[in-house]
């Protein structure tokens, strides 16, 4: 008995360390404009790369919004957002983007949320609320905030 238990023991922490080897939240650590940890905060992350070869982490839109606003000689090539959902990143321009609801948001006092699925969305305002806005517009409600 004391054998199976420790066996079980070691399996589930293997599969733990297992499972954290697989998803890890690419460099940088921390977010370039307010200095939070993007770990943390991996469901509302971006990445923007430029068309000169740089890019930039930050841990939400608006932190990405306010990064462009300061840098606005620099050209973005691609701009990726964390699905809420599943965590991976995903083209934001073509994410289904939540605006308000009862879950905090990050950042700002207007939660904005991407997801890669409709359906993931839509199940996500059932529960939380908001409403479905494109990039664009999301782009200027942040904007507004800053």
């Amino acid at each position: 008995m004391k054998r199976s238990l420790m066996f079980l023991a070691a399996f589930l922490l293997l599969m733990g360390v297992l499972a954290a080897a697989a998803y890890a939240v690419e460099a940088p650590k921390v977010c370039q404009l307010c200095k939070m940890d993007r770990t943390m905060f991996d469901y509302s992350r971006m990445i923007i790369e430029y068309s000169d070869g740089t890019t930039v982490g930050v841990c939400s839109l608006n932190c990405a919004v306010a990064y462009q606003m300061k840098n606005q000689d620099k050209q973005a090539k691609a701009i990726k957002v964390a699905d809420f959902t599943t965590k991976k990143l995903i083209d934001a321009k073509t994410a289904i983007w939540v605006v308000g609801g009862n879950k905090k948001g990050v950042m700002t006092a207007l939660p904005k949320w991407a997801f890669a699925s409709e359906q993931n969305a839509q199940d996500f305002m059932k529960e939380n609320g908001g409403k479905i806005v494109t990039f664009n517009e999301v782009w200027k409600i942040a904007e507004k905030e800053q």
